[in-house]
């Protein structure tokens, strides 16, 4: 008999959110920058890994953040977040999906590096507090992924072992650390798939309106 997970936990953005990369893409296209000059500047260069980082954790606001990103860009910081991920919509595969697992008994959780919370909350509009069995964002905790502690929290808010859950992310790096937990990992690439993943690791249909608990 299989021995299927009782719990999910998903990262956020890139997961129940459209892709990440279209939506820096577009920004760079309406800033005239180049392209790749966003995800090289703040994510690979030096400075912007630090800066980000430090906004994932909390010490720097998300103000401060803009401020900074836009001195290294050359471009106006004014609400810069919310600019760059202004073409972010909700995902209905993954939302419906993790509705369901809910519907069948899965306790499901939220595991999210922040960008922040004010002056733009990327978190807006999709009702997590109500949806979802935890929600734990990094900033809120002064870690981030892929910090095992920051996978320890939301076991925790869970009450289960990382051996019951399946921990979803569109980061590929921060897969490895969860499976040295324990948990069975699904890298986001194609919403279709993943759901198919996950309902293989649930054992139960995720698309239907009234899934139920596969015992086989």
């Amino acid at each position: 008999m299989t021995q299927h997970r009782k719990g999910l936990i998903l990262d956020f953005g890139g997961v129940l959110t459209t892709p990440l990369l279209p939506a820096a893409l577009s920004f760079e296209q309406r800033e005239g920058l180049a392209e790749g000059a966003l995800l090289t500047g703040l994510y690979l260069a030096p400075e912007g890994v630090r800066l980000t980082e430090a906004l994932e954790r909390g010490t720097l606001t998300q103000t401060e953040w803009n401020e900074a990103a836009g001195r290294l860009l050359g471009i106006p910081p004014d609400n810069l977040m919310g600019r760059i991920f202004a073409g972010l919509r909700p995902e209905p595969a993954l939302i419906a999906a993790a509705a369901a697992a809910r519907r069948a008994g899965v306790k499901v959780g939220i595991l999210s590096n922040s960008v922040g919370l004010a002056p733009w909350n990327l978190y807006d509009g999709y009702e997590l507090e109500r949806r979802y069995d935890a929600v734990v964002v990094s900033e809120v905790h002064g870690t981030r992924k892929p910090e095992p502690g920051m996978y320890r929290l939301v076991l925790e808010e869970l009450g289960l072992r990382a051996e019951e859950c399946v921990f979803v992310d569109d980061t590929e790096q921060y897969l490895p650390p969860a499976a040295d937990l324990g948990f069975a990992t699904v890298h986001a690439v194609d919403p279709a798939r993943t759901v198919t993943a996950l309902e293989a690791l649930l054992g139960i249909p995720l698309t239907g309106d009234e899934p139920h608990r596969v015992t086989s």
